[in-house]
């Protein structure tokens, strides 16, 4: 996500911060640079060009200048604008004070109106809400029954239907139903069309003056940049947007939409879809996003994430077992297995500050298939083995590769890998600068 921009930013960076002089020109110089980064990524041309003049602005200033660190000053500017740019603080969706709270999702189709209903419906189910979907798509094909599979899937009710052609008179009654059976939050996964029509805005727009939803949220596309963030003006020039959930961002390397939805239509992002699976759906912290954005990581989202995904009495166990130095290879592959919990370990290193920066970043699917690996090899070994890897000499390293599928040079370089885990999980739990105390990750 926003590899692009990223990579040229933090090049910007580097030469910036190795100078110890900045002059105007220089600053001037590093802008050209960050709005051509900026326009290559698909931001649109007049954000681009506010961003760069309010950080100008703010650069050329005498405490800068003068600073003793000049190139650090402006990366913490930029940074703030970024921040700024983003949306400055993170809005989720607050409950109505009097329930249910109705959330209707709005776009186009293929932008994953459903798929989002139902990633939304765990959301706020993880959060102990009562949440009910509500089908009011009725002209796609199946989108009915897809919702219905959704929602069984993570065990949220589809609001029974009474066999309405109406999408508005369905609504109607959906959040009806939800009054009457105290559910907490109803989901309306409205209808979409290839493109912005009179017919479908007219439905829509005669279905949040009938039903006044508390919330109404535009699911685009991340991937389309620019067009997402035309569809976005558009819908929020007929429904007064509350709030945009940008989808397929794992996808989007340029970041055009994220950059820029905001900026255009004043409507903020609440959510980011970050994969196909109900649980890849991340509230849209915009501090958070700049730090990623510029090759900072972002250590608060790994430690939400590693809260969600581990129990903390596991946690606390596995800590003991670090300070008395009685990590396993058994506990090294529970590790990896959290890492899928947690969405992949890509997901899970990009976080990591720094890590942006290595040459050979390997992909999700370069790493589940290393995961796998290690896990046959793991498994291959006998219990005391996995206790005590020092233990496994030439003639078990043959054994275990011939069993798991794996070269003798593969099983060298997880022992090595484990040592290494071990020496760092260690340090980490040990609350020393640079660890996360209590929160265990193998790499």
């Amino acid at each position: 996500m926003l590899e692009n921009i990223t990579k040229r930013l933090e090049a910007l960076f580097k030469k910036i911060k190795g100078r110890g002089l900045l002059t105007e020109e220089d600053i001037d110089a590093a802008l050209r640079e960050v709005r051509l980064a900026l326009l290559e990524s698909d931001v649109h041309y007049t954000v681009a060009k506010s961003f760069c003049d309010a950080i100008r602005t703010k650069a050329v200033g005498k405490a800068v200048l003068e600073s003793m660190t000049p190139g650090q000053q402006v990366v913490k500017i930029v940074r703030e604008e970024l921040t700024d740019l983003l949306g400055a603080k993170e809005k989720g969706i607050a409950l109505a004070a009097k329930p249910p709270t109705v959330v209707m999702l709005v776009g186009l189709q293929g932008a994953g109106k459903t798929t989002t209903a139902g990633k939304l419906a765990r959301h706020f189910q993880q959060k102990e809400k009562r949440v009910v979907l509500v089908a009011a798509d009725l002209q796609r094909p199946a989108a009915v029954e897809q919702l219905g599979i959704l929602g069984k899937e993570i065990g949220v009710p589809l609001v029974p239907s009474k066999g309405e052609t109406d999408p508005v008179a369905v609504v109607r009654q959906a959040i009806d139903y939800g009054r009457e059976q105290c559910f907490d939050v109803v989901i309306i996964d409205t209808a979409g069309r290839i493109e912005v029509d009179q017919d479908l805005m007219a439905e829509l727009v005669r279905m949040k003056s009938e039903t006044t939803p508390d919330e109404i949220l535009l699911v685009a596309d991340a991937m389309t940049g620019q067009t997402a963030v035309n569809v976005a003006q558009t819908f929020h020039e007929k429904l007064d947007l509350s709030g945009v959930i940008l989808t397929k961002t794992e996808g989007d390397a340029r970041g055009g939409a994220i950059l820029s939805i905001r900026a255009v239509t004043g409507a903020p992002i609440r959510f980011i879809g970050t994969g196909e699976k109900l649980d890849a759906l991340e509230l849209f912290y915009p501090d958070r996003m700049a730090s990623r954005i510029l090759g900072m990581g972002d250590v608060l989202s790994l430690i939400d994430l590693a809260e969600e995904n581990i129990a903390k009495e596991e946690a606390l166990q596995l800590e003991k077992k670090l300070r008395k130095d009685k990590f396993t290879l058994d506990d090294f592959s529970g590790q990896l297995k959290q890492l899928k919990k947690m969405g992949g370990a890509a997901k899970v290193m990009a976080m990591i500050p720094g890590v942006s920066r290595m040459k050979a970043l390997p992909d999700d699917a370069k790493l589940e298939k290393e995961i796998k690996s290690v896990e046959a090899m793991i498994s291959s070994m006998t219990l005391v083995e996995r206790r005590e890897p020092g233990i496994i000499n030439g003639n078990r390293r043959k054994r275990i590769s011939k069993g798991s599928g794996t070269s003798i040079q593969d099983l060298n370089r997880l022992l090595k890998q484990f040592s290494q885990a071990k020496k760092m999980m260690k340090k980490m739990s040990s609350g020393k600068k640079g660890g996360f105390k209590g929160m265990p990750i193998p790499f």
